[in-house]
């Protein structure tokens, strides 16, 4: 595997939004538009990445923090590059990035059905956590 590893950019958007749509276990909303993305990306620099090879995006991390905590969102690894080894490296990038940011604890949002998701981040060494609730609420715009 010859992938190079290197900052999410703006321009990455429409490449990396395609993976997400062809891959299970992405979940995908109106917070994934090229507007957001741009938004995220600019208030979050240097932690989120992509995964290229020969100019085509087979792997994503978005990575961000609110000043205490980290989040990472759309770790994402095209199937047929899956087994590899990407995953982690992204997710060792994103971290680094948000250790170098004084971020001590990441967390990650799993849909409840992806269940090779939960597989994957189980055998890297993150814990399924049962004493809290994600509580979600729409703003209108």
């Amino acid at each position: 595997m010859t992938a190079r590893i290197r900052p999410f950019q703006p321009d990455d958007y429409d490449r990396a939004f395609t993976l997400w749509q062809n891959s299970d276990g992405v979940g995908l909303s109106s917070a994934d538009s090229r507007e957001n993305i741009l938004a995220y990306l600019l208030r979050n620099k240097g932690t989120s990445f992509v995964a290229e090879e020969e100019q085509r995006i087979i792997a994503t991390i978005l990575g961000g923090h609110d000043g205490r905590r980290g989040y990472i969102h759309h770790l994402c690894v095209h199937d047929g590059y899956r087994r590899q080894g990407l995953g982690n490296m992204l997710v060792t990038h994103c971290l680094d990035a948000l250790k170098a940011l004084g971020i001590q604890k990441c967390h990650i949002f799993i849909l409840n059905d992806n269940h090779t998701g939960l597989a994957f981040w189980k055998q890297i060494g993150w814990h399924h956590r049962n004493d809290i609730s994600l509580v979600s609420r729409t703003l209108e715009a």
